[in-house]
């Protein structure tokens, strides 16, 4: 997949309240073992949509996904299916589904290699992402690649890129062939009239206009690297682990402090108290300590199990509030 440099999409839905740029994030941590219950490759891929859909609804930024240790590549391995796309586990699957589905569609002829794990991938619903926007409508801002197609040396430097137009445009960098950009457009298309456009990096449409952007995708060997191993250099100031063992707490009472990025944490099949304990690098014994606040999203269950793709709906719906709240939204 290529490298990503730092309905027709509606801009008013896209944008935050008051389309002043947004500073914080918020992260999803999932464990990759809820790909070994699938029963087919097919049924695989639609768990993977379903959790690519609900980070999108709810506007996820980063979406981390950890192994629970060997013991999960073996049953991985053992589904017969898994073992056929190639994947050394549940986790590399399920990262590579979501990545697919992030690629705007325009480009993932040019980003996304073909591979057996996406075999049904392009049966799912589309994201309708902002940023998965149709030739004619408009953004500040869009996701391209970088061309092998050289222009007027007189012109200077730069490079074409495909922004989903159909024309190529001109931008003022030298990118190489294949990578992912994120290209400034202007408010109106009377930049592409007047030369060349910008490239910035791919924070820039939600920390400058409050745009959603879409999700990064991080893999981890285990839970306690989702943490250590932060895409962001001060790390997580707020963290959430849910679990049926969780506390209980309604949205209205819960009070989440202003924080720059949060992590939401959804175990596998069997909890995060099994994740932490295949996990084998951890002194903690108490998957509690692990987290600022360890939650019941869903106290009155009638199932005596909630699946995790559910439990993720769930959890989202029931920390918006609280969270939006904690920005000042």
């Amino acid at each position: 997949m290529g490298k990503r440099k730092h309905g027709d999409a509606d801009s008013s839905q896209a944008l935050d309240s008051g389309s002043s740029g947004r500073k914080y994030t918020v992260s999803l941590a999932v464990s990759g073992s809820i790909i070994n219950n699938a029963q087919s490759l097919e049924l695989a891929t639609r768990l993977a949509g379903q959790i690519a859909r609900a980070a999108t609804i709810f506007r996820i930024d980063e979406i981390v996904v950890f192994d629970d240790g060997e013991s999960s590549a073996s049953s991985f391995q053992r589904t017969g299916w898994g073992r056929e796309t190639g994947e050394a586990s549940g986790g590399e699957f399920l990262a590579r589904v979501l990545r697919y589905l992030e690629v705007p569609q325009y480009l993932r002829r040019a980003l996304v290699p073909m591979h057996k794990s996406l075999r049904y991938a392009g049966q799912l619903p589309p994201l309708d992402s902002p940023h998965h926007l149709r030739k004619q409508a408009w953004l500040p801002f869009r996701e391209g690649v970088a061309l092998d197609k050289s222009f007027e040396k007189s012109r200077g430097n730069g490079c074409y890129a495909d922004v989903g137009l159909g024309q190529d445009v001109l931008i003022q960098e030298t990118v190489n062939a294949g990578t992912r950009i994120t290209v400034a457009m202007g408010s109106t298309d009377k930049n592409l009239k007047r030369g060349k456009l910008s490239v910035v990096p791919s924070s820039t449409p939600r920390e400058s206009a409050g745009l959603y952007w879409g999700y990064t995708v991080r893999v981890v060997d285990r839970l306690t690297k989702a943490f250590s191993d932060s895409s962001f250099e001060e790390g997580y100031d707020y963290t959430i682990g849910t679990s049926e063992h969780g506390e209980k707490v309604l949205t209205s009472d819960l009070r989440v402090p202003s924080f720059r990025h949060a992590l939401i944490v959804f175990g596998g099949p069997a909890g995060l108290e099994e994740s932490l304990e295949l996990d084998g690098s951890s002194a903690v014994e108490d998957v509690r300590e692990l987290f600022t606040r360890y939650l019941n999203t869903c106290p009155l269950q009638g199932s005596r199990t909630i699946r995790t793709e559910e439990a993720i709906f769930i959890s989202l719906q029931f920390l918006q509030e609280p969270l939006l709240r904690a920005v000042n939204l």
